[in-house]
């Protein structure tokens, strides 16, 4: 006989089920993609009727034999607040709402990177009320298939939302609002110390065997995972001791003893799976993305360009939208380790730009040599705003320092050509710095460049028959080369 107890439980969780539900990402507050279908989902009984309006439209689905429905309504021009509704066993009134344009914020922890941490971050927090603007902040969770919901809410942007947010989508969006007028909705899901491999589902990885190597190296990084963790399980003890007899001693306990990125964090697709997978059905303008660092190494660098493009056209299928506009930050000039690659992640990244609909900013002229983290990241907000006003929304604008278009070998010197320079170059600081050259040996060695309109001309007297030619080639470079609109030329290599 069952009891009273588990009888309620049971009618509990059949009302429960019976409801009609629906993910985090559509809430109150929330912003919706101007322009494109306004796509509602969730969960009900199934079977059960449901109704959405929004804006003197209906449309009604039911719910399939698992539960799931989804409407698309017509699409909306900018504006709010209004109120989206959605009617089956119970009614949910969604208030606040505005159309404009949602961005996804997405990569490691310079993305991560909050507001409060910025140049002058006091004053920004401050400065940060934005009614029009509604912030995202997705909680880190790994998963090893893709999931169908995540934990985050919408929040108008304030002070206080915006200090723990990411700055450089902050100061994207500010600018975007500044010259669009519209209102902007941000989405950020970054997690520092993270590779693109993460970021990436698995089907678009195992769908490329030139991209194998990425499994290899998690198989080698897992295998001494258990070691790892029985390590760090006995410093936790210890340090949990010692927190113990200092508050005891009444005395400051010792911080914390890592930061770990053994969480599954380094999986390939786990992030993809649990906080880009569950976005993937509600429509957004386009991604930025600050991402690189953990795959500058001299095992995963080499495959940088391959797996990046990957990503960039895995999340394109992912929102259905084969011309998602996909823009991302260049590393920094950064004092790294004797294995690093930054060079060589840099041109990558370079190269990624052959994709239609990417743009690229270049921060080269605003790191931090002894710091990871650059602080300064209004520049980046603005810089990739820039390219997003071009490439996204069409306006004539220049968006891009100079990019190399080609280099000419004329006997004892190369003359270099730039895109990106139609006001002409500029040298920062006099001479003009930053560029080696290389014959047919491939020594690469200093050389003397000069401007010469709108092109460089780039020679060394040792150097009878140069064939190769690089800028900016070594993780802190010495290079100077920008043009009039005040944006630096992007470290770059030629190939013989």
């Amino acid at each position: 006989m069952i009891s009273r107890s588990i009888l309620t439980a049971l009618l509990l969780s059949l009302t429960a089920r019976a409801d009609v539900s629906l993910p985090s990402v559509l809430a109150s507050h929330m912003v919706l993609q101007r322009g494109k279908p306004v796509h509602v989902w969730g969960n009900a009984q199934a079977g059960e009727s449901v109704s959405v309006s929004f804006r003197g439209n209906t449309r009604t689905a039911s719910a399939n034999d698992i539960g799931k429905w989804s409407v698309s309504l017509p699409a909306s021009e900018a504006g709010g607040p209004f109120e989206l509704v959605i009617e089956g066993r119970n009614r949910i009134v969604l208030d606040d709402i505005l159309v404009g344009d949602v961005w996804i914020a997405s990569g490691q922890s310079n993305m991560e990177f909050t507001l409060k941490e910025a140049v002058n971050g006091a004053a920004e927090v401050a400065a940060a009320t934005h009614p029009r603007m509604r912030l995202f902040h997705v909680k880190r969770i790994v998963a090893d298939h893709p999931m169908d919901d995540l934990e985050a809410t919408w929040v108008t942007c304030t002070p206080k939302a915006a200090a723990d947010f990411s700055a450089v989508a902050i100061f994207f969006a500010r600018h975007l609002q500044e010259k669009l007028n519209v209102p902007v909705g941000l989405i950020d899901s970054s997690w520092g110390g993270t590779p693109a491999e993460s970021w990436t589902s698995l089907s678009s990885l195992s769908a490329d065997a030139a991209l194998m190597p990425v499994f290899s190296e998690w198989s080698r990084m897992n295998s001494v995972l258990t070691v790892t963790k029985l390590r760090r399980d006995k410093q936790l003890a210890e340090w949990r001791d010692a927190v113990a007899r200092a508050k005891a001693d009444g005395k400051p306990g010792p911080g914390f003893p890592w930061k770990a990125n053994d969480g599954g964090e380094w999986a390939p697709a786990s992030l993809f799976n649990a906080m880009i997978a569950p976005l993937t059905a509600f429509p957004i303008r386009g991604a930025i993305w600050y991402q690189g660092e953990s795959n500058a190494s001299k095992e995963r660098a080499p495959l940088y360009k391959r797996l990046f493009e990957t990503m960039i056209q895995d999340w394109r299928r992912a929102w259905n939208q084969e011309d998602l506009p996909f823009f991302f930050v260049q590393l920094a000039n950064y004092k790294t380790g004797p294995d690093s690659r930054w060079p060589d992640l840099r041109e990558a990244q370079r190269q990624t730009l052959e994709l239609r609909n990417t743009g690229m900013a270049v921060t080269i002229d605003i790191g931090t040599p002894t710091n990871i983290h650059p602080p300064n990241k209004q520049d980046v907000g603005l810089r990739l705003a820039l390219a997003a006003r071009a490439i996204a929304y069409g306006e004539h604008i220049e968006y891009s320092g100079p990019t190399v278009e080609r280099a000419t070998a004329e006997g004892s010197v190369v003359r270099v050509a730039f895109k990106h320079t139609s006001k002409g170059i500029v040298a920062h600081g006099g001479q003009l710095t930053g560029f080696e050259i290389a014959g047919k040996d491939g020594v690469f060695k200093a050389a003397e460049a000069r401007l010469e309109g709108n092109e460089v001309i780039v020679s060394n007297v040792s150097i009878a028959a140069p064939t190769q030619v690089r800028y900016g080639w070594a993780d802190n470079p010495q290079c100077n080369l920008f043009n009039t609109d005040g944006l630096p030329a992007s470290p770059f290599r030629t190939v013989e």
